[in-house]
């Protein structure tokens, strides 16, 4: 358990600190907002450490827990005794900023009893202050957009513990005649191409069969669109990954999803696992019009 790494994630309100978390628990971390101090060494008494998947424990906590300023330097001394070296994050942003992200919101200041906006933030970076001095990291969000914001932390967790997030790509075929598939990223139809439907003694084959994968593929427009289409994804996956985008499907689709966007499909999942990428690879409709006559 002295092995786990543990964040603690702090500073001031409007600055970031969901989308903070969020980007640990995309890196496996387990993630807890609103921690108490005091509660932490209990957490940490758990056996979080011994599943392969958690990387480490990250806690939010703030000024929103009243107990906040009074015990968080001797809850970091706690920690110390039991072994652990907790990296102490601290986020912040200008003035101005944090009022906009409150317009933009609609939600109060943690410390808005009786005050205006201006005061609240105000008070609390003046209660903030010596925390601020503890932290190992400072961040100043004031020009971060969301996405910004989560991929500086990939790249503070990276660093810190050699976790890369990796976007998840799968590859899926379907049939136009049953819609679109509604969780698909780039679509791609595959109409133009000549049908193996019409051709009898492939008809009653699917895209996975080696007759009609030979029908498909060697078809030269098949092959020019092959080459084209793979040099498209080629250049979009990195710049999808750099946007921290967690899911990318991409969907072929044919007529009734059985031939062509199956063959396909399956030539394009096979050439991105040779590149490594181990996407994943679903025939959404391929024996639908079996079933439906």
């Amino acid at each position: 358990m002295e092995n786990l790494k543990v964040y603690i994630i702090t500073g001031i309100s409007g600055s970031g600190k969901t989308t903070v978390a969020q980007a640990f628990e995309d890196a496996s971390f387990y993630c807890i907002d609103n921690m108490p101090m005091e509660l932490v060494p209990k957490v940490l008494e758990l056996p979080l450490g011994e599943s392969a998947k958690v990387k480490g424990a990250a806690f939010v906590m703030d000024m929103r827990s009243k107990t906040f300023t009074n015990t968080f330097v001797s809850g970091v001394s706690a920690l110390e005794e039991m072994g652990f070296s907790p990296v102490i994050i601290f986020l912040e942003a200008d003035t101005q900023t944090l009022v906009k992200r409150f317009s933009q919101t609609r939600r109060h200041h943690p410390l808005g009893d009786e005050k205006n906006l201006l005061d609240s933030i105000k008070s609390e970076k003046q209660g903030m202050a010596a925390i601020r001095k503890l932290a190992h990291q400072i961040i100043d969000t004031t020009n971060f957009n969301v996405h910004q914001l989560k991929a500086e932390i990939q790249r503070l967790v990276s660093k810190e513990t050699g976790f890369k997030s990796i976007m998840k790509l799968n590859i899926m075929s379907f049939g136009y005649k049953y819609g679109i598939p509604v969780d698909a990223d780039i679509v791609v139809d595959l109409r133009f191409l000549a049908n193996p439907y019409f051709v009898p003694e492939l008809k009653i084959h699917n895209g996975e069969s080696d007759a009609v994968k030979k029908f498909v593929l060697e078809n030269p427009e098949t092959k020019t669109f092959l080459k084209k289409y793979n040099n498209l994804i080629d250049y979009l996956i990195p710049l999808y990954e750099k946007e921290n985008k967690a899911y990318l499907t991409l969907a072929l689709g044919c007529t009734g999803g059985r031939h062509r966007s199956v063959a396909i499909s399956r030539a394009v999942f096979e050439r991105l696992m040779k590149k490594g990428l181990n996407p994943s690879l679903q025939h959404r409709d391929i024996d639908r019009d079996i079933k439906e006559t």
